[in-house]
C-alpha cells in the first residue's frame, strides 16, 4: 500500500546529503518522489527499500515499479535499474528509509489542540503544540511536555508525567494502582500505591497498553523507548532508554530493564528480575532469572541461546537493533 503524503516532490539525493548519508547511485539521476510504499506495490512516484541480499533482492528490485529504491551496498553491480528508476546503494537501506520518511513527513502539518470531549483536570499542566484526542481523560497533577500527541480514549489517572515529543495511542491507561495485596487469615488487603508514572522524552506507547503507577517508588519509562500494543507494565518497573517492548509482553512488578533491550512478542518477565543492556528476550519466553548485558534468552523457563545462534538465524535478531557479530 502506498502512503500518500502530498503533491510536493522530493529529491532524495538532496535529503541524503542533508543527513550526511553516503551512498552510490545508478539510474535516473533526476528522479523525484511524492510518496512511500512497499517494494512490491510501489509506483513510479514512490520511494521504497529492499533489505534483502542475493537472488531474492535482485528479483524484487527488478520487478518493482518504484521510482527510487534503497538497496544493500552489496548489490551494487549485481542489479540494475529499470528505465526511469533510481537505485541507491547503502549499508542500511531500511534505516535510511525510516530517516527519509520521517524527514518528509515532518513537513506535514502536525495535529494540535484539545478535543472538546476530553476531560482534563484543572491541575494538569500541558506543554506547547500538543494534541489531546476525543474522550481522553487526564487526572489531577499530571504534566504533559511539549509536542506530545495523545490520541482518543486515553486515561492518565493522576500524577503522571509525560516528556516531550511522546506519542500515546488510543486506549492506553497510565497511572492506576498496581496489583499488590497483603493476606491475612480471612481476606486480602490492598497494598498502598503512592508512586507515579514517569514517561521520558520521545517515548511511544501503542494502543491498549497499561502502565501501573508505583507503590512506594515510581514506575519509570526512560527516553526513546517504544512500547507496542497490549503490553502490561506493573508497578515500580524501570525500563531503560531506547528499548522495544513488543505486543503482549507482561513485565512483573519492580523488574528492571536496561538500555536498548528488546522484549519479544508475548514474553513474560517475572517480578523483581533484572534485564541488562542490549538484551534480546525471544517471543514467548518466560524469564524467571536475571539476564546479563548482551545476552539472548528464549524458552520456558528462558535460558541463554546466544552461543547457539548460527549465521542465518542470527539475522532474525537484527530487528532488535543488535549487532550480528558473535564472539566465538
Amino acid at each position: 500500500m502506498t502512503q500518500k503524503m502530498h503533491d510536493v516532490e522530493f529529491d532524495i539525493k538532496s535529503i541524503l546529503s542533508s543527513l550526511n548519508i553516503f551512498y552510490e547511485m545508478e539510474g535516473d539521476d533526476e528522479r523525484r518522489i511524492k510518496n512511500i510504499s512497499s517494494i512490491t506495490s510501489a509506483k513510479p512516484d514512490d520511494l521504497s527499500f529492499c533489505s534483502y541480499e542475493g537472488s531474492k533482492a535482485i528479483d524484487l528490485i527488478s520487478e518493482s515499479k518504484a521510482g527510487v529504491i534503497l538497496c544493500k551496498k552489496s548489490l551494487c553491480g549485481l542489479v540494475h535499474p529499470r528505465q526511469g528508476t533510481q537505485l541507491i546503494f547503502l549499508d542500511k537501506p531500511r534505516y535510511v528509509f525510516v530517516n527519509l520518511a520521517n524527514k518528509i513527513f515532518a513537513k506535514q502539518k502536525k495535529m494540535t489542540g484539545i478535543s472538546p470531549s476530553a476531560i482534563i483536570s484543572k491541575t494538569v499542566v500541558i506543554g506547547d503544540r500538543c494534541y489531546i484526542g476525543e474522550y481522553t481523560v487526564i487526572g489531577d497533577n499530571c504534566k504533559i511536555g511539549n509536542d506530545v500527541t495523545i490520541y482518543d480514549k486515553v486515561t492518565l489517572v493522576k500524577d503522571c508525567t509525560v516528556g516531550d515529543r511522546c506519542i500515546i495511542h488510543s486506549g492506553v491507561v497510565l497511572g492506576d494502582d498496581g496489583f499488590a495485596f497483603e493476606r491475612d487469615e480471612r481476606e486480602l488487603h490492598r497494598f498502598p500505591h503512592f508512586g507515579q508514572v514517569l514517561i521520558g522524552n520521545d517515548v511511544e506507547i501503542c494502543a491498549n497498553s497499561h502502565i501501573a503507577k508505583g507503590s512506594l517508588c515510581d514506575t519509570v519509562i526512560c527516553d526513546g523507548t517504544k512500547i507496542d500494543s497490549l503490553v502490561h507494565i506493573s508497578h515500580n518497573v524501570h525500563v531503560g532508554k531506547n528499548c522495544e517492548i513488543t505486543a503482549g509482553a507482561v513485565i512483573g512488578g519492580s523488574a528492571k530493564i536496561g538500555n536498548s533491550s528488546w522484549i519479544g512478542l508475548n514474553a513474560t518477565l517475572k517480578d523483581q528480575i533484572k534485564i541488562g543492556d542490549n538484551v534480546i528476550v525471544a517471543s514467548g519466553a518466560s524469564v524467571i532469572h536475571d539476564v546479563p548485558n548482551g545476552d539472548i534468552v528464549a524458552g520456558v523457563p528462558a535460558k541463554s541461546i546466544k552461543n547457539k545462534i548460527n549465521e542465518n538465524s542470527d539475522k532474525l535478531f537484527l530487528m532488535a537493533g543488535q549487532s550480528s557479530d558473535k564472539k566465538e
